[in-house]
């Protein structure tokens, strides 16, 4: 669902010296009958209003501007009907002559945001008059590139779990089968027929895992890496920002970035870089209750940049089908799989790669439901 409103509106207040920051996300909760439970204090700010006047109104009596408060009133109806996220926008002139000035407004509906099923929780997000439309388009672009780019590298490294764990066993079989030829009476047909067979099913396999599984997963096998001085705080920042945009305030969960950091560079592909920790930002997003906190804290030592993504792990919330996702849902569900030593959970193959084609190392812990999980990614500053 998306609604456009163009309106004027008159509140009765002077005009604000300053318009709401694009970015900047206010908080609205509803119950069925459009009464509200709560506002917090960055909607309150948007409106120049008390965040308690909110509480036990109704929607529509309340200080909001008209044009605003018909479409939040339908979008939450549309969410609760629906029983899924619905999406609006608004756009309101505010004042009048030379006081006036256009607001835009992103609505995002959520039908049991604060974990209650008769409640709606929506997100109230400023954007620029004009271009609200084509800044969602370029998000919704982006989002799907680096979902694309997730999977991609998550299918090879899946390809190359799978053949290097066939290789072990038609390696066994391969040698059993030339034990046997030495044991078998080469006089018994039967037996040497047998053996025939055994040899050629091991060369089928084998042919099958050269020609299919190795040649498609050669395209992320070898990462060229397009180098450049890179600025480590706008690097955490506009990662943490794509995050946001694509999932984290459809579920949400805060994203905070931690870092004494302000002009150290590394030398590094900046997109590549962008990637990984937008999925460590995703993943942990995907793996996160609403209203938890996942914060990223980056730092310098060694020679060495670390960004390190912590968060507390829900399976609930990683495989909950009815909250919006990113990631796909057979990867959800493999990252709770016990894992063999060294090896990563298949989403945040990215991560690994990307940090391996810079010279560094990915880990991350053990996904247990309400622990403590750190993803941990390191390349070093400069080339060596």
């Amino acid at each position: 669902m998306t609604t456009s409103f163009s309106g004027t509106v008159d509140t009765g207040r002077a005009a604000r010296p300053e318009a709401p920051v694009a970015g900047t996300d206010g908080v609205l909760v509803l119950d069925t009958a459009q009464r509200c439970l709560s506002a917090d204090t960055v909607l309150a700010h948007l409106f120049d209003l008390d965040p308690h006047a909110f509480v036990g109104r109704a929607l529509a009596d309340t200080a909001l501007p008209k044009p605003l408060i018909a479409v939040l009133a339908d979008v939450a109806d549309a969410a609760f009907a629906a029983g899924s996220v619905r999406r609006a926008r608004v756009s309101i002139d505010e004042g009048e002559g030379a006081r006036s000035r256009s607001l835009s407004f992103a609505i995002l509906a959520l039908p049991g945001g604060t974990g209650q099923a008769d409640t709606v929780s929506l997100i109230v997000s400023p954007c620029s008059p004009g271009t609200s439309a084509q800044a969602v388009a370029e998000t919704d672009e982006r989002t799907a590139h680096l979902r694309a780019e997730a999977a991609l590298f998550m299918r090879d490294h899946v390809l190359g779990v799978v053949s290097h764990d066939l290789r072990g066993p038609l390696n066994a079989i391969h040698s059993w089968g030339y034990v046997l030829e030495r044991k078998v009476d080469t006089a018994d047909a039967a037996a040497q027929r047998a053996l025939g067979g055994i040899r050629s099913g091991v060369e089928q396999q084998v042919k099958l895992i050269e020609q299919f599984i190795d040649t498609t997963r050669a395209e992320t096998k070898t990462l060229s890496l397009d180098r450049a001085p890179l600025a480590l705080r706008h690097l955490m920042e506009q990662s943490a920002l794509e995050a946001r945009a694509s999932l984290a305030s459809a579920r949400q969960v805060t994203l905070h970035v931690e870092s004494e950091l302000v002009e150290e560079q590394i030398s590094a592909d900046s997109e590549r870089l962008t990637q990984a920790l937008w999925l460590m930002f995703a993943f942990a997003t995907e793996a996160s209750a609403a209203g938890s906190k996942v914060v990223l804290n980056g730092l310098v030592e060694g020679g060495a940049f670390s960004a390190v993504v912590t968060f507390t792990a829900s399976q609930k919330a990683l495989l909950d089908p009815d909250v919006p996702h990113v990631l796909e849902a057979f990867a959800r569900t493999q990252a709770t799989s016990p894992r063999e030593a060294a090896r990563i959970a298949w989403v945040l193959a990215l991560c690994k790669r990307v940090a391996e084609a810079h010279g560094g190392t990915f880990e991350h812990d053990d996904f247990a439901d309400g622990a403590a999980v750190a993803l941990t990614f390191r390349v070093p500053l400069s080339v060596t």
